[in-house]
């Protein structure tokens, strides 16, 4: 298999923090990492790393099949990186913008005007275009920033949180754009802490805590380690829920649990739809009046807490 990032042992220290601590990865071509991790996990320092931005104390990394160390001036030529703010000029407009960036990249005066051109249509903002780029939304600005990053047609993107303030619609029209970019043979290693962006982009995500990747897999793998399904039934009538105890415990192996509502019941199913069916055979029997039902699947929310505890910023903490 082709990989557009190979890192064995990244190692990182700031003083007496050891921000990074060992990391691995591997990052097919043409595919999506999500890096998750608390704040102040290394997920940011690796990027740099990673980026040519920092040189890592321990382990080697290649990027676009170049070592970022030995060959950081072509790992340059070969990335683009969107950091957490959108890093535009809103003294010009989004054009120029754009044409100062692809000149600064050697693209040339013809060529970054017309990539400019290229990428202000893809992106959606011809009509903007002309105007001061301090007049664009905080989505407009996210959309500039990205199209900033792809002018030089890297063949990996860095994208460090790259959704942070947005509105969902802004959010949702991002993730379209980067999709589009994979599709076309673009790598994309992105951090976030939007739990909902790495399930719904990533191929394969890395949890990351205390500097290390605890956990890696795709979504669904990392859902499975988290536990079975799971059916919450909530009863109209809070007296109703011992009964509901009663038979559910009656039918199945599995130990039936009350919400601190008093009216919600779960139980797990490892058995899928066979453990489905035999619970509410169980639920005809007790004839009770339910106010709801519902099969629940372990999220990426439930993983990140059972893996890293919910999350945490230590005080001086570096990422």
């Amino acid at each position: 298999m082709d990989y557009a990032i190979r890192a064995e042992g990244l190692r990182k220290r700031y003083g007496d923090k050891q921000a990074v601590d060992g990391v691995d990865l591997l990052v097919p071509s043409g595919s999506i990492l999500g890096v998750l991790g608390p704040n102040g996990a290394g997920k940011t320092t690796t990027v740099r790393m990673l980026a040519t931005l920092l040189p890592p104390d321990e382990g080697r990394a290649e990027v676009a099949g170049h070592d970022v160390v030995a060959e950081a001036k072509a790992v340059r030529a070969r990335i683009g990186l969107t950091g957490q703010y959108a890093a535009v000029d809103q003294r010009l407009t989004g054009r120029e913008n754009l044409y100062l960036i692809g000149v600064l990249q050697r693209l040339g005066r013809r060529g970054a005007k017309a990539r400019a051109d290229e990428l202000i249509e893809r992106f959606g903002l011809t009509d903007a275009a002309n105007k001061l780029s301090r007049t664009y939304s905080g989505g407009m600005r996210r959309r500039l920033d990205l199209a900033a990053s792809l002018l030089a047609k890297p063949a990996v993107l860095f994208l460090d949180e790259p959704t942070t303030g947005l509105d969902p619609a802004s959010r949702n029209d991002l993730w379209d754009m980067i999709r589009a970019e994979v599709a076309g043979g673009l790598t994309v290693l992105l951090t976030t802490q939007y739990l909902e962006e790495a399930d719904q982009l990533a191929d394969r995500i890395a949890v990351v805590d205390q500097g290390q990747v605890i956990a890696d897999g795709t979504p669904e793998e990392l859902k499975r380690k988290v536990g079975a399904e799971r059916l919450d039934i909530t009863v109209a009538h809070a007296t109703d829920a011992p009964a509901v105890v009663s038979a559910l415990a009656s039918a199945t192996t599995e130990v039936p649990t009350v919400g601190d509502d008093g009216r919600t019941v779960s139980l797990t199913l490892p058995g899928g739809t066979l453990g489905i069916s035999t619970a509410m055979a169980a639920l005809g029997e007790a004839r009770v009046e339910l106010a709801d039902l519902a099969v629940r699947r372990p999220t990426l929310d439930d993983v990140f807490i059972a893996l890293t505890g919910g999350g945490r910023d230590p005080e001086g903490s570096t990422e």
